[in-house]
């Protein structure tokens, strides 16, 4: 089973490299669902590590129904994972109505080639989860990261166990939200080939006015993930 770690920082990149790690999503700001990483951060984790690395793509926080200046903004962003090296996109676009902008994540996977694309977290607003996969299947997506439209994986096990059986082997159905060591052999019990996971700690760090707050990638629990799967 792979294991795909989210990390927000070189440092949790490092982490999850030592400790055995499949690949990671490389992003940023964690607390808002993720954004595009600078071009720093991703040119210094390609220059470093030798993690396969798939970069996030989202311009901002919030939904995932953009205007023409956020959709090009994206276009751009791809462009330059594929110049500084990069493994994979992950990225997506809905329609206002919770349906997959269907031209717009076309033009994203054409401009991600010859990239593997995978279909992010966007999947879990969508009305019609079966109808969408297919719609994915279609557009020839790798894979889709999703909770099963749940809070967590764990709580959509059920969906994200029929979703898989939907998608046949056509696509790959990537488990995350709140997978730990705890839960993680329940997606390899239900016949799910990979899950993603920050595998995270807080670290207190203090300045001279304020305690803050610092979450990277654990070395320890992305082992034992590792060692559940």
């Amino acid at each position: 089973m792979i294991l795909e770690v989210c990390a927000n920082s070189y440092q949790s990149a490092k982490n999850a490299q030592d400790a055995g790690a499949h690949r990671i999503e490389l992003c940023q700001e964690l607390s808002v669902g993720g954004i595009t990483p600078s071009y720093g951060l991703i040119d210094l984790v390609k220059s470093k590590l030798s993690i396969p690395v798939f970069v996030l793509v989202r311009p901002r926080s919030g939904d995932f129904v953009y205007s023409d200046d956020e959709f090009n903004v994206i276009k751009k962003d791809i462009q330059i994972c594929k110049d500084l090296g990069c493994d994979g996109i992950v990225s997506g676009v809905l329609n206002s109505d919770g349906i997959i902008d269907i031209e717009r994540t076309n033009e994203l996977i054409l401009c991600s080639k010859p990239l593997p694309f995978t279909f992010h977290r966007a999947f879990d607003e969508v009305v019609n989860p079966a109808e969408a996969l297919e719609q994915l299947i279609d557009l020839g997506v790798e894979r889709v990261l999703t909770s099963g439209q749940k809070k967590s994986a764990e709580e959509g096990l059920a969906i994200l166990k029929h979703l898989n059986k939907v998608a046949n082997g056509r696509i790959t159905i990537l488990a995350g939200g709140g997978i730990s060591l705890g839960n993680a052999s329940k997606f390899k019990g239900i016949g799910l080939k990979e899950i993603h996971a920050s595998a995270s700690i807080k670290i207190n760090q203090q300045d001279s006015m304020f305690s803050i707050q610092q979450t990277v990638s654990d070395i320890t629990k992305i082992k034992a993930i590792l060692d559940a799967i």
